[in-house]
């Protein structure tokens, strides 16, 4: 089995909080709105707690986890996210994802809200390191069946929109899962530009191929293939 690299406590948990730092200064959360988690071992994770702004949380708030939900330590008598569920889920279907992060970046937000994934070959290196990102059906905030929804996504995947909710995305470390949730909005803004052009036009299915082949140099190994357009069209 693969060893994997770890992060320390407190390397976690500085990373996590500057990740919510990010995530509120760009504008993806509002109010006390989404949750940023990390694992530290096989068995135990950071996780943000309830009812704390994204945007100034300090570690001590933080609280550590086992990977069956019960709290160990930290928090200063505050509970975790009613979301850590989702969290768990995606930890359990991947041993190689280290990082979780869900936020509202309100672009990526719309498109759930209006069901429809972002599966089109738009961008370039959205293509190579983001890929589809599919949407999770409609289920109510901290259920079984929303992190289930979700968590279903994540072997094959690099995020997911969900439905009327929001946005989660993974990855190896928290930065990386924090970038790809960065992406996700970047992404889903040209999209939307492009639908209020009246040109939503994807790649090449021919360019697709070129790009999907630069993901192992590039160090991604999923993320499905997003729909492009055929070829006689291309030259048009």
């Amino acid at each position: 089995m693969e060893t994997l690299n770890y992060p320390a406590d407190e390397d976690a948990k500085r990373d996590i909080v500057e990740a919510g730092r990010r995530l509120y200064a760009r504008g993806l959360v509002a109010g006390n709105d989404g949750n940023i988690s990390a694992r530290v071992s096989d068995t135990e994770l950071w996780t943000t707690p309830s009812g704390v702004s994204k945007g100034f949380m300090t570690g001590d708030m933080l609280i550590k986890m086992d990977i069956y939900g019960n709290v160990l330590e930290g928090g200063g008598g505050r509970k975790p996210s009613s979301e850590v569920k989702l969290h768990l889920r995606i930890y359990g279907r991947s041993r190689g994802v280290l990082a979780v992060c869900h936020a509202h970046p309100p672009v990526a937000t719309s498109f759930a809200a209006a069901g429809i994934p972002l599966d089109r070959a738009l961008l370039q290196e959205a293509v190579v390191l983001l890929g589809v990102i599919p949407l999770a059906e409609y289920a109510p905030p901290g259920s079984d069946e929303l992190a289930d929804g979700a968590a279903r996504f994540c072997p094959d995947y690099n995020g997911a929109l969900l439905e009327h909710h929001g946005a989660v995305s993974w990855g190896g470390d928290v930065m990386g899962a924090l970038y790809r949730l960065e992406s996700i909005e970047y992404n889903a803004t040209v999209a939307m530009y492009s639908r209020l052009m009246g040109v939503e036009r994807p790649m090449s299915e021919s360019q697709i191929d070129g790009l999907l082949l630069l993901r192992p140099a590039w160090g991604v190994t999923g993320g499905g293939r997003p729909a492009g357009r055929p070829e006689e069209d291309a030259r048009r």
